[in-house]
C-alpha cells in the first residue's frame, strides 16, 4: 500500500510508472486520476500485457477506496508475473482528500491536450451554420472526417470523406490539390478536429484549414441532419502527394524534435529488460495485417493521439512509431512529443525494405477450460422450453430467477453490445468482477454457459463462476456471440435480464436510447466537459504539456 503523497512524488520523479484503475470503465468515467489508465479487473488478463509489457515495471493499482478491486487486481497481476505492484491506499478518495484533482470522462489526457492545443495555437474553426451555408452554395471545399471508418459510417457530415488523423497529411493533396480549396476537418466532438486541422497547418498546407466547431455533435445541435452509412475514404497518395507529404513531415519532425532510430537499435530496445519500449504501427489496419514488425501493435488512424492511454500505460516509456515511409509516424510522433512523451522515435527508412510478419500476434492463453459448441447450446436451449408454462427456454421462472434444474446463459460482454447488437435469446447480462450479483439474480442452476463477444472473456471467467455456482457445470461458449451470430441464430434485442448496473462502459452521447432531447443534452454536456478541461489542468501540478515555438528543434 502506498499513500497519495507517495504517488504524487512518483508521478513527477521521471521513472517509469503505470497507474492503473481497476474499476469498470463506466465507473472510472465518473471520477479518476488524470494519469490513470482504465484496466478493469474483469478484463485484466486481456489488457495488461499490451498496456504494461515489462513485468518489472512499477505499477500502482487504484479504485475509489471503498471496494477491494485494486487489491484484487494487484494480486491477479502478481500471479501473472508482474512483480512490482502497489495499491493506492484509500484510492481516489484519499487522492482527493490530499487536494489532488479528479477528472470525469475517458481518454482525459488526450482530450485535455486537444483543448490545450486549440488555446495554444488558436486553431481556426468554423461553426456548423457557416459550413452548412457553404455546402448549400457548393463552395470550393472538402470535409475530411478524422475518425476511423467505423465511426464515420455511423454518422458523418454530408459530402464528407473519411481520412483518419494520421492519414491527413499523407492523403490531403489527393483531396485538395487546388490551394484555393477550403479544408474542413471534423470528428464527433472536438479533439480530433482540432488535432487534425492543426496537423495540416503545422505541415504547411497552402490551403485555408479549419476545424468544424464541436464536430458532428455541433452539427446535430445546430439542427442539421447527419449522413449515415457512408463509406467514402480518401484515396491512396500518388507520387506528387507523397513527395509533398514527405517534405512536410520532415519539417514538422525537425520543429518538434522527433528522432529517427535504425531497426537494429529498435530490436535491441525490444530485448532490454530494464526499459519499456512500445513499438506502435500507425498505418491502417489493412496495411498492418498484410505485414508488420514482430512485437508491434497497430495504433491506426490517429487514435494513438486521441486515446493514448488505451495503447500505452507506462509513463516515461520509450515509444517507437513505424509506418511505410515515415510521414504518418513522424506526424504522430510530433503530437506525442507535445503530449509530454520525451523519448519518442520513428523507424528510420520505414518498413518498405524490412522482412515483416504476416501473422497476427498470438493471443494470450490461460489454459484449457470446458466449452460448449454453438450447435449444442442451441439444441439444449430448444429442448428446455416451457415446462407447464412456468418458464422460458432458459428455465427462468415467473419470479425472474432460473429454475435450478435447467441451463442459464450469462453474457459477460459489454452492456452496450448486449443492448444494441443483441444477445442470445433468454441470456442474462453481467460483469465478471460482480459475479456475486449475478448469482443472486440467477440463482442455482445445473448448467451455466458463459458467453462474451468473441468468447475469450467468457473462457477467463469459467473458474470464477465455478466458485459462485459450485453445484453447476460451468462452460464457455466456443466462439462466443460472434459464433452464435455467424451460425445464423437469432439475437434478442434490448436490455432484458441485467444482473448488475450497466456502468461497465462509457455510453457516448449518441449511444443513449432516451430520445432526441435527452441525446442532445448528453451531447451538450459532453462538449461543455471537454471545453472545461483546460481550467482544471491549471489546478493540477502533476500535469504539464511542453511548449514548442516555431524555432524549436
Amino acid at each position: 500500500m502506498i499513500s497519495a503523497e507517495t504517488l504524487a512524488g512518483w508521478l513527477l520523479d521521471g521513472d517509469e510508472l503505470a497507474l492503473l484503475d481497476a474499476r469498470e470503465q463506466g465507473v472510472y468515467f465518473d471520477s479518476h486520476l488524470f494519469h490513470a489508465a482504465c484496466v478493469p479487473l474483469s478484463q485484466l488478463e486481456l489488457l495488461l500485457d499490451h498496456l504494461v509489457p515489462r513485468h518489472t515495471t512499477r505499477v500502482v493499482w487504484c479504485d475509489d477506496g471503498a471496494a477491494d478491486l485494486a487489491a484484487r487486481a494487484a494480486g491477479r497481476a502478481a500471479e501473472m508475473g508482474w512483480s512490482n505492484c502497489s495499491v493506492l491506499d484509500g484510492g481516489t478518495a484519499a487522492w482527493a482528500a490530499m487536494g489532488g484533482e479528479l477528472y470525469a470522462g475517458v481518454n482525459v489526457p488526450s482530450k485535455a491536450f486537444g483543448e490545450f492545443v486549440e488555446h495554444t495555437y488558436d486553431t481556426p474553426r468554423i461553426p456548423a451554420a457557416e459550413l452548412k451555408e457553404l455546402l448549400d452554395r457548393e463552395e470550393n471545399l472538402v470535409v475530411l472526417d478524422s475518425r476511423p471508418l467505423g465511426e464515420f459510417r455511423n454518422m458523418s457530415i454530408p459530402t464528407g470523406t473519411d481520412c483518419p488523423g494520421a492519414e491527413l497529411v499523407h492523403r490531403v493533396k489527393e483531396m485538395a490539390p487546388d490551394p484555393e480549396t477550403l479544408v474542413v476537418v471534423n470528428c464527433a466532438g472536438r479533439t480530433r478536429s482540432i488535432i487534425g486541422a492543426q496537423s495540416l497547418i503545422n505541415a504547411g498546407l497552402e490551403n485555408r484549414v479549419v476545424a468544424l466547431e464541436n464536430g458532428t455533435m455541433g452539427w446535430e445541435l445546430a439542427g442539421f441532419e447527419v449522413a449515415r452509412g457512408c463509406d467514402v475514404h480518401a484515396p491512396e497518395p500518388g507520387p506528387d502527394t507523397r513527395a509533398w507529404s514527405t517534405r512536410a513531415a520532415a519539417a514538422v519532425g525537425r520543429r518538434f524534435g522527433v528522432r529517427e532510430a535504425p531497426i537494429e537499435a529498435i530490436r535491441s530496445w525490444q530485448e532490454d529488460p530494464t526499459r519499456t519500449t512500445y513499438v506502435l504501427d500507425v498505418r491502417t489496419a489493412d496495411e498492418f495485417e498484410a505485414g508488420h514488425l514482430p512485437g508491434s501493435i497497430n495504433a491506426a488512424g490517429g487514435q494513438l493521439v486521441q486515446a493514448t492511454d488505451e495503447y500505452v500505460a507506462t509513463r516515461n516509456a520509450r515509444l517507437v512509431l513505424v509506418d511505410d515511409n515515415g510521414v504518418r509516424a513522424t506526424m504522430t510522433a510530433s503530437w506525442l512529443r507535445q503530449l509530454g512523451w520525451s523519448d519518442v522515435h520513428v523507424l528510420a527508412g520505414g518498413l518498405l525494405d524490412l522482412p515483416l510478419a504476416g501473422e497476427a500476434e498470438p493471443r494470450p492463453s490461460f489454459g484449457p477450460v470446458p466449452t460448449i459448441k454453438v450447435s449444442e447450446l442451441a439444441e439444449r436451449l430448444a429442448a428446455g422450453t416451457d415446462r407447464d408454462g412456468a418458464s422460458d427456454s432458459h428455465g427462468a421462472s415467473d419470479s425472474g430467477r432460473t429454475d435450478p434444474a435447467t441451463l442459464a446463459v450469462l453474457d459477460l460482454g459489454s452492456s452496450l453490445k448486449y443492448r444494441k447488437r443483441g444477445h442470445i435469446p433468454g441470456s442474462w447480462w453481467g460483469v465478471r468482477s460482480r459475479l456475486d450479483e449475478a448469482r443472486a439474480a440467477i440463482g442455482p442452476v445445473s448448467t451455466l454457459v458463459l458467453t462474451s463477444t468473441d468468447g475469450q472473456l467468457a473462457k477467463l471467467a469459467v473458474g470464477d463462476a465455478a466458485e459462485w455456482w459450485p453445484e453447476a457445470e460451468v462452460l464457455a461458449l466456443a466462439g462466443g456471440n460472434k459464433g452464435w451470430r455467424h451460425a445464423d441464430h437469432d439475437m434478442e434485442p434490448g436490455f432484458t435480464r441485467p444482473t448488475t448496473d450497466a456502468n461497465d462502459v462509457w455510453y457516448k452521447p449518441y449511444d443513449h436510447d432516451e430520445g432526441a432531447e435527452v441525446a442532445e443534452q448528453h451531447m451538450q454536456d459532453y462538449l461543455t466537459w471537454e471545453i472545461a478541461l483546460v481550467e482544471q489542468l491549471e489546478r493540477d501540478p502533476t500535469v504539464s504539456f511542453p511548449r514548442f515555438t516555431d524555432e524549436s528543434t
